[in-house]
């Protein structure tokens, strides 16, 4: 078993930053403020909404270093242990950056409070493009600047900046702290003790390996647990929530995996979003619009695939999806595994069917449950949004007729929850729109959603008998106009 080690350290542009005490609630945007005084990175929404907190994560992926752009605001400062953190006070050396000169040349800034945050989503595209591992389109320009509010809408001028920059390479002075950081990084990878601080406000561990955490959940059992914190870092900011402990779960290896075979595709729940669009995105193109629709780059880049499961929000968007499909979810503890429908993972409003000490560990679809996957979410705004309704249809059809439905929903009820009497007046009919009217009063019998902030239930129960209907459309052979264009043109990055 790993050992641990008290001292947590990051590398903060160059520089080692080593504690071995601190507030395992303090986020990464306060340590770089008021400790690192750093404060080209500013809070706007400290929910992980506006982008302007945005910073460059640096890690290690398959041995390689990769920058991926997140939410400072809500990522705990013991959750970038063994990482480089880039602000944008560390992009200009000799020079500007590319991007920091584009954004000059073209106006691309107006108030200036959001323009770090901008700044360095755009960096982190730069840098993709220069490695040749994306291209600068408009389509993409677009993704990455999701997560970034501008509030004096100067966007034209923003993605004027971004094509220009990205025409650029890399800088010599970006050039070398990637290398000397991926040097530093990886001597820290063959350190194999993982993070167990002891501060005067709580604990906070990281472990690498099952042994540790289990050994570490038997002395904190009521500790919290995180993995992108996606969720959890606005307990803590909007609700100021406090906790005995907190174990972040995203350097489990064990939980890391991605795995194919001839049964079907299996996540580990340590998985980011954003690492399962490409693997999931095979299995039915209708799961690339869907999940690059969950939030912005940001979120995608820490939240994950368990994450997002355990929360067992009913307007999660992902789980409808999954259970139209068919997947399980596998838990674990201490004293084992078990599997789990995922359809029956989800007891009640926010309740699951798993015991103290368990975690979920991962979640497998399998490949040949229906051939035929469709999926759409419905929401006030197109980005950074979550589900007002979110409806998920797996079918099999032979020869026109659906002999097998599993219909799902999100925002319906206190669940995602499977659509039981559709499915059975869908099943041994002939695939065609006709089949709505009595497959959209069943629809009406399942479900009796509520009125909220994001929509009334008239509005949900109109919104889920209409795409009810556009997937009998689809199926029937109809050309049904994309819902949303832009995100089916852009393509899954490499999972790598």
């Amino acid at each position: 078993m790993a050992s641990a080690r008290s001292e947590f350290r990051c590398l903060i542009g160059s520089e080692t930053v080593r504690r071995w005490s601190f507030d395992p609630h303090q986020t990464l945007l306060d340590f770089l403020r008021l400790e690192a005084r750093l404060t080209g990175t500013k809070e706007g929404c400290a929910e992980g909404d506006c982008g302007a907190c945005t910073v460059l994560l640096g890690r290690l992926r398959n041995g390689a270093l990769r920058y991926d752009p997140v939410n400072a605001c809500i990522v705990p400062l013991g959750s970038v242990d063994s990482m480089q953190v880039l602000t944008v006070e560390h992009l200009a050396d000799a020079e500007a950056h590319p991007v920091q000169q584009a954004m000059a040349r073209e106006h691309g800034s107006q108030c200036g409070f959001c323009t770090p945050g901008i700044v360095m989503s755009l960096a982190g595209l730069h840098d993709a493009c220069a490695r040749g591992q994306a291209v600068a389109n408009h389509e993409t320009i677009n993704d990455v600047l999701a997560g970034n509010l501008c509030r004096c809408t100067g966007y034209g001028p923003i993605i004027a900046a971004a094509k220009s920059a990205c025409t650029q390479p890399a800088p010599a002075a970006f050039d070398s702290l990637r290398t000397s950081a991926e040097k530093t990084l990886r001597e820290w990878q063959g350190d194999t003790g993982f993070l167990d601080m002891q501060g005067s406000k709580g604990r906070f561990a990281a472990p690498i390996g099952l042994d540790s955490l289990w050994q570490i959940q038997r002395q904190l059992p009521d500790a919290q647990l995180i993995a992108g914190s996606t969720d959890v870092g606005l307990w803590v900011n909007k609700h100021h929530k406090r906790f005995q402990g907190i174990i972040d779960l995203g350097k489990v290896q064990a939980l890391r995996g991605i795995q194919k075979d001839a049964r079907g595709l299996t996540l580990g729940a340590g998985v980011t979003l954003a690492e399962c669009i490409a693997p999931l995105s095979a299995l039915a193109s209708d799961l690339g619009p869907l999940l690059h629709r969950f939030g912005s780059r940001q979120v995608r880049a820490q939240a994950t695939v368990g994450g997002n499961i355990a929360n067992a929000s009913p307007i999660g968007d992902l789980a409808p999806a999954l259970i139209a499909l068919g997947a399980s979810v596998e838990l674990a503890s201490a004293d084992g595994k078990r599997s789990v429908a995922l359809e029956s993972f989800f007891i009640d409003y926010r309740k699951r069917d798993i015991a103290p000490g368990e975690i979920v560990a991962s979640v497998s679809v399998p490949l040949d449950a229906h051939t035929d996957f469709h999926c759409w979410k419905v929401s006030k705004r197109f980005d950074q949004d979550i589900s007002a309704v979110c409806g998920a249809f797996g079918l099999a059809i032979d020869n026109g007729t659906i002999t097998s439905a599993r219909v799902a929903f999100g925002g319906m009820a206190a669940t995602p929850r499977r659509a039981a009497l559709c499915e059975q007046a869908l099943t041994g009919q002939l695939a065609h729109p006709d089949l709505l009217e009595s497959a959209g009063a069943a629809l009406e019998e399942d479900f009796a959603p509520i009125s909220d902030m994001r929509a009334s239930a008239s509005y949900r129960m109109l919104a889920a008998r209409g795409l009810l209907e556009r997937c009998l459309r689809r199926i029937s052979g109809e050309t049904v106009p994309e819902l949303f264009p832009l995100a089916h043109s852009l393509q899954a990055p490499a999972s790598g």
